[in-house]
């Protein structure tokens, strides 16, 4: 089915951000990230919720080359609604190619094997478990490094601003968010730095499924 609200991004510079207050365990649910936009300010909240469980959020720090983020990056600041089709500039933590570049291991010999698996590592980090808090320790290390915003999730039904910032498919059969599960509709937060690069905040919750079918439902 996917989200009920439709699926993009928001692009802009940051006008603020700041935690929610921690529940009574001191475990926060989400980081809130204030894009402005020339019509206004964006609220995004960057969903850590650990869903009651010591390290329920899994999280990966991905850099994104900047040809395969070109055509986004030539959009104007603002919401931008995407189709969720692998040719729109929609994620999908799974598919994406822009997450996940193609590391070619053509040649035999050692030392060129070696580089290439260690440049493979550096494109396509693991994905690390942990709390809440020390998920968005991590988020915040990249946010500090941002000069534009490009923040992808479904947007409010009232207002502006974006929600479901995190994987939204493989979430499991009865759990009560699997009608919301498709492909290529997965948030994200991504930066770009002074430097012209590009970093992504990926996150998900430890009950979403790493594989999927063509619907977004766990394999």
């Amino acid at each position: 089915m996917g989200l009920s609200n439709g699926y993009g991004l928001v692009i802009g510079q940051k006008s603020n951000y700041y935690r929610d207050p921690p529940d009574n365990f001191g475990r926060y649910y989400h980081g809130n990230l204030v894009v402005n936009t020339p019509v206004g300010n964006y609220y995004c909240a960057i969903d850590v919720d650990p869903k009651s469980m010591p390290d329920g959020i899994q999280w990966r720090i991905v850099r994104i080359r900047p040809v395969d983020f070109a055509n986004i990056k030539g959009l104007s600041d603002g919401w931008h609604s995407l189709p969720s089709t692998n040719t729109s500039g929609a994620l999908d933590y799974i598919r994406s190619r822009v997450l996940h570049p193609p590391i070619l291991f053509w040649n035999v010999r050692y030392d060129s094997c070696l580089s290439r698996f260690l440049e493979f590592i550096r494109w396509n980090p693991p994905w690390k478990s942990g709390t809440g808090i020390q998920a968005l320790t991590d988020l915040e290390l990249i946010i500090s490094q941002g000069v534009r915003f490009y923040i992808f999730g479904e947007p409010f039904n009232k207002g502006l601003g974006v929600h479901n910032i995190h994987q939204n498919q493989g979430d499991p059969i009865g759990g009560g968010h699997d009608a919301e599960n498709a492909v290529w509709q997965d948030g994200a937060t991504i930066v770009e730095t002074a430097q012209g690069e590009f970093v992504g905040f990926l996150n998900k919750f430890k009950t979403q499924s790493f594989k999927t079918d063509d619907l977004g439902h766990p394999m």
